[in-house]
């Protein structure tokens, strides 16, 4: 919950069996939940030790991030630490994907295995994974 009772626009669950640290945004994404959800994402990734991460915006349903937040969230230290670990970020809409698009080739250089992908099927496809089972994570 936020401070104003109202329940988070984020969930975190992991996947114990194949290391896959799974951050889900819905509703409205703002500038502030982002950058929130960036930190809180570093907590659990130093928590779990993932092997790899998802970040799925499925469930978005107003993403009012601007440009220069996304440049500097895509520049800021990645939630996962290895460089050499893969990330997707799941965009199935048009502006999803061009936003994430835009943070992929902002963080390149130390996200170099970011994969920007429009379906869960094609996350796992490129995890090699085909029915992770993800547990709930609390938010601390």
């Amino acid at each position: 919950m936020t401070a104003l009772g109202q329940a988070m626009p984020y969930t975190f669950d992991f996947d114990l069996t194949n290391g896959i640290l799974r951050c889900r945004l819905s509703g409205r994404v703002t500038d502030g939940v982002l950058q929130e959800f960036f930190q809180v994402g570093s907590q659990h990734a130093r928590r779990t030790h993932p092997t790899a991460g998802v970040v799925d915006l499925s469930e978005v349903t107003s993403f009012d991030v601007s440009a220069e937040t996304i440049r500097q969230i895509a520049k800021s230290a990645p939630v996962l630490a290895d460089p050499g670990l893969q990330r997707i970020v799941i965009a199935p809409t048009p502006h999803l994907f061009g936003m994430m698009r835009m943070f992929a080739t902002q963080g390149e250089e130390i996200r170099p295995n970011l994969h920007v992908v429009r379906t869960e099927k094609e996350a796992w496809a490129i995890l090699v994974v085909q029915d992770p089972q993800f547990k709930l994570l609390e938010t601390q």
